[in-house]
């Protein structure tokens, strides 16, 4: 996992390797940021197998994910499940979402507050059954601290949290018990500015 001159940050993700692009976010902070959606289909059958097999042991029924990132994981690890079904929650506001299933969130890379949706049509495939909550990134643990709300809200149990990523440590203390459920492919630092024009890792 190394840093090079050019602003892109190095790591492993499970078997595969990718190269993120190193953005700042504030005066002080700077992320590497993993957009999974732009990995390909061939990067997201692997990473989906390989987080299914990290979770199989939980025996989840169901996963439920975040849209928009988390859904060819959501996808590809319940293929792997041997699972016929996923759950995505919103946090674009949609007509048919309504606010009976909601709560707030707001995410590192978002500069203003969110919710997060559950189509209500879909909470009797999670009521009652052992869920895996996926996503790409825990960060804050603000969004995936959401969705646990809203998956218990509905009478289901969180038995696993799958994520292709962990970036830095404060979703440790966000999640905290929860925390025990993650099982991850990678982690990353947060990145602090110096103020000689380099980073500091931070690992929370």
């Amino acid at each position: 996992m190394t840093t090079t001159a050019d602003g892109t940050y190095t790591t492993t993700l499970g078997s595969q390797t990718v190269q993120l692009p190193l953005v700042q976010l504030n005066d002080d902070l700077v992320i590497a940021l993993l957009i999974s959606v732009d990995l390909g289909v061939s990067f997201s059958e692997t990473a989906g197998r390989e987080l299914a097999d990290l979770m199989r042991p939980d025996r989840p029924e169901i996963v439920v994910s975040v849209a928009t990132m988390g859904i060819p994981l959501a996808i590809e690890a319940s293929r792997a499940l041997g699972l016929d079904d996923y759950v995505i929650l919103h946090k674009t506001p949609k007509t048919h979402l309504g606010e009976s299933w909601a709560e707030p969130v707001l995410s590192i890379t978002t500069d203003a507050p969110q919710k997060l949706r559950m189509d209500p049509a879909r909470v009797e495939a999670v009521r009652g059954r052992r869920v895996a909550v996926v996503d790409d990134v825990i960060s804050t643990g603000a969004s995936l601290s959401s969705a646990l709300r809203l998956v218990r809200r509905m009478g289901a149990e969180p038995v696993v949290i799958g994520t292709l990523m962990t970036e830095g440590g404060g979703w440790k203390e966000a999640l905290g018990e929860d925390a025990g459920l993650v099982r991850t492919l990678g982690a990353m630092p947060l990145f602090h500015l110096d103020g000689q024009g380099g980073l500091v890792e931070d690992w929370g």
